[in-house]
């Protein structure tokens, strides 16, 4: 694939990172992608829970259905309305979104001001720290790791 889905050439076209911001790298298509997680389907919720004018809304609704982060079905109630769900491709996103939050909750927010928190919906219990490891169990970290060029 020589450009992204909208025609646009990539910004470094070797780079999964890069494509992935080309991709889904504004912060409306990230906060629909996290609210979609929380269980928002409907456009009307969408766009009362971020504040986002309707126009940019549609705009990154129909970006991630074309990307196939979402999917857009015809809403469950029968009206003339459509659902946004979350695709395969779209729940892959769920550790992004969790680093995201985690990032957020270590330095965005000052000490004892309080946030949302990610808790397990059966115990109700925090989700602990989102870690990597190697194959033999060593922590991820950048300083142990390198992009190698294909």
């Amino acid at each position: 694939m020589s450009e992204t889905e909208t025609g646009r050439p990539w910004t470094d076209p070797a780079c999964p990172v890069a494509r992935t911001v080309d991709l889904l790298g504004d912060k409306w298509s990230l906060l629909i992608v996290r609210d979609a997680f929380d269980g928002v389907t409907r456009f009307g919720q969408f766009q009362r829970n971020l504040g986002v004018a309707k126009n940019i809304l549609a705009d990154r609704l129909r970006n991630l259905v074309a990307i196939g982060v979402l999917r857009a079905e015809p809403a469950s109630d029968g009206s003339r309305f459509h659902e946004y769900t979350l695709t395969e491709d779209g729940a892959d996103l769920f550790d992004l979104v969790v680093s995201l939050r985690q990032w957020g909750r270590r330095h965005a927010f000052g000490p004892g001001e309080s946030h949302s928190e990610l808790v397990d919906s059966v115990t109700g219990e925090p989700i602990p720290e989102l870690t990597y490891t190697t194959p033999d169990g060593r922590p991820v970290a950048a300083d142990r790791t390198r992009v190698r060029k294909i």
